[in-house]
């Protein structure tokens, strides 16, 4: 019977080395610099796991470089045209300047984005995009606490720089042309309802102050109950309409396509189709032109909000800039 072979441990390694086995595991581990173990030793580690067959990580490999040329990517979704367009263009466009991209997709859970920050970096990014988190500020805390640049995208922090859509100003414009379209169309003037999103989110709240500015510019007052952001889920804004059945003409402000889903699925149910409903998105499907009632949708400016967040990557400088990336107003119908 063939002997089976003795696995290498980090502990036969320590022996060997005549260092401690925690220091040893954070050279493998990729966080020797944090603990401020030499380069010398760090080296004699990963020489020594070499000749034993010990499995070095990837983490580890990347201290025999000045830089890793990594940057990394969290992202809310992949089930969304908007956030699936950020993950591939950023990918494009980092591979475009030499650079390594990973994306890591963290569903809007907090905790899912800080641990898929901390992955991220021990993987030696130079830098880390937070798109859409929730908790851009803890991400942004970790990263300077470890010397890592962190920058925002989609969702603003107030720690580091963000770069996000002229929310205010894109909900403010396709306000105005649901009011137009509903007023042309149907022959009807009154309040729209506000479908999707949470209040608690700066991109919801910004284009809740967008649509209700549009409106008061008209001497419309819209109704507390008619904002309906308890989330971004299909199910969710269908629920929230379940009760609407109008009598008449309406329109709606819906806020994502994922909250449209739930919408085209309530007026689908209506008697009549829905036939005297006008609404538009702030999102961006080509597909939507097609739906019945949609009058337009809100493409934000992917690539240029993520060209300015590649001009930031490597400043040095310390900033909370925020800048905003004007949104294209997509008509349909007209």
């Amino acid at each position: 019977m063939k002997k089976e072979t003795k696995r290498t441990t980090i502990y036969d390694l320590a022996t060997r080395i005549g260092a401690s086995p925690s220091s040893v595991s954070a050279v493998l581990n990729g966080t020797w610099k944090k603990r401020r173990i030499s380069t010398k030793l760090a080296e004699r580690v990963l020489k020594l796991a070499e000749e034993e067959g010990y499995t070095v990580n990837t983490q580890a490999s990347l201290l025999r470089r000045e830089r890793s040329n990594i940057i990394g990517m969290i992202v809310p979704k992949y089930d969304n045209r908007y956030f699936g367009d950020i993950a591939e263009k950023f990918e494009s466009m980092a591979r475009s300047r030499g650079l390594v991209p990973i994306v890591t997709c963290t569903q809007r859970n907090p905790d899912l984005e800080f641990d898929g920050a901390k992955e991220l970096v021990s993987y030696q990014v130079e830098c880390l995009i937070s798109t859409g988190a929730t908790d851009p500020d803890r991400i942004s805390d970790f990263c300077h606490a470890v010397g890592v640049q962190s920058i925002n995208m989609d969702l603003p922090g107030s720690k580091t720089a963000s770069v996000i859509s002229d929310n205010y100003a894109g909900a403010f414009e396709l306000t105005q042309l649901i009011l137009d379209r509903c007023e042309r169309e149907l022959g009807w003037v009154g309040p729209l309802r506000f479908v999707g999103g949470r209040l608690t989110d700066h991109n919801t709240a910004a284009r809740l102050e967008g649509f209700l500015a549009a409106q008061r510019e008209r001497g419309i007052a819209v109704p507390d109950d008619y904002v309906m952001a308890e989330g971004y889920s299909a199910k969710k804004a269908e629920q929230l309409l379940a009760n609407f059945q109008p009598t008449g003409a309406t329109g709606l402000f819906v806020n994502s396509t994922i909250s449209l889903e739930g919408v085209v699925s309530w007026q689908s149910s209506l008697p009549d189709g829905g036939a005297m409903i006008r609404y538009g998105c702030f999102d961006w499907d080509p597909f939507g032109s097609f739906l019945p009632g949609n009058v337009g949708m809100v493409e934000q400016d992917v690539e240029t909000m993520l060209a300015n967040v590649f001009d930031l990557i490597g400043k040095t400088e310390s900033t909370t800039e925020l800048i905003k990336v004007p949104c294209k107003l997509r008509v349909f119908g007209a």
